[in-house]
């Protein structure tokens, strides 16, 4: 006999797979992993580009995809820009910055 299996909900696959999509990339890990372990839990976009060694355009086009699939959020304080992990996708990006098992 079989066993009905039941499928992920569509809308929560497709949220899901925009997150993933997000973190499909070497460069937003990084960024991912900076916000995670970044001083008071959030960082100034200055911050990212040098240690990145990429402009500051570059860095950020990852953070604006990152925003849009809901794992940064970003603030405004005076001229400066400041980025933290949003608290939406723990789970996955939790899973995704885990040191690699040996």
């Amino acid at each position: 006999m079989c066993t009905y299996l039941a499928p992920l909900d569509r809308s929560v696959a497709e949220e899901r797979a925009t997150v993933l999509k997000a973190m499909a990339d070497p460069t937003r890990l990084q960024v991912l992993s900076m916000l995670r372990d970044a001083p008071e839990g959030e960082a100034c976009g200055c911050s990212l580009n040098s240690p990145l060694r990429l402009s500051q355009p570059t860095v950020s086009y990852h953070l604006k995809i990152l925003i849009d699939a809901g794992l940064v959020c970003r603030r405004r304080s005076g001229n400066w820009m400041w980025y933290s992990i949003c608290n939406a996708h723990d789970d996955l990006l939790t899973a995704a910055l885990a040191p690699a098992r040996t």
